[in-house]
């Protein structure tokens, strides 16, 4: 690889660690990249789809001219797995924040799990979680979360292709998810548990693939700069 083709543009398949923000594993590249070809000030490089510092997996990477099929590959179905914990609710629908609140589970068996599943397929009404990046009224709503101050959360269309129950040693459930664009798996998480009478959150998330572009192929940030500097220099 030279420089002028990370320039003309490269998709890079990169496997986020676990606590890193999204924006940390671009700058990381970004960083690795410029200084190892000495690439320009302007140089373009950025995301296909945020992950959660709670959650792991695929993270694609363009850079150069390729930025321009962002959207594109944002708007591919996306594949999760990962496990919810029947019987309590935080503030996050995950482990960023603790446990507000406890639920029965004592109803809850193998039959009524895969039932409820059937709730989720198809088109579903969903609001994201008051801990995310979306704006109102020109804030994040994480900040308005932080701060303590109440706001209406509108509902969005989303589409949940397939929803599969991979393990189940209650109270915590695995499970494997193909969704599209917008899904907060989050969301899917609470939703869930409320749905069975009960409360869930979400405890691991791992995003798979998006697209055919598979985590199977994917490097961790470690991994490309051994590839891309250690290689180099050789």
């Amino acid at each position: 690889m030279q420089a002028e083709d990370f320039l003309n543009g490269q998709i890079l398949l990169i496997d986020k660690p676990l606590t890193w923000s999204s924006f940390q594993a671009v700058n990381k590249l970004k960083y690795i990249l410029k200084r190892q070809f000495d690439l320009p000030k302007k140089f373009k490089i950025g995301h296909a789809g945020t992950l959660d510092p709670l959650a792991t997996g695929l993270l694609i990477i363009c850079t150069g001219k390729f930025t321009k099929k962002i959207t594109e590959i944002q708007a591919q179905p996306k594949e999760y797995t990962g496990t919810f914990f029947i019987g309590a609710t935080t503030p996050s629908y995950d482990l960023e924040t603790v446990i507000d609140q406890t639920y029965p589970t004592a109803h809850i068996d193998e039959a009524l799990i895969h039932k409820t599943v059937e709730q989720f397929l198809g088109e579903i009404d969903q609001k994201p979680p008051v801990f995310s990046a979306i704006k109102k009224e020109g804030t994040r709503l994480y900040e308005h979360a932080r701060a303590g101050v109440e706001v209406e959360i509108d509902s969005r269309k989303t589409t949940i292709y397939e929803f599969e129950i991979t393990r189940i040693a209650l109270p915590e459930i695995d499970f494997r998810v193909v969704c599209s664009k917008g899904t907060y798996i989050r969301s899917l998480a609470f939703d869930f548990g409320k749905a069975m009478q009960s409360g869930s959150h979400l405890t691991a998330l791992r995003r798979t693939k998006i697209g055919n572009y598979n985590v199977q192929n994917a490097m961790n940030p470690e991994e490309f700069e051994k590839k891309y500097v250690l290689n180099s220099s050789e």
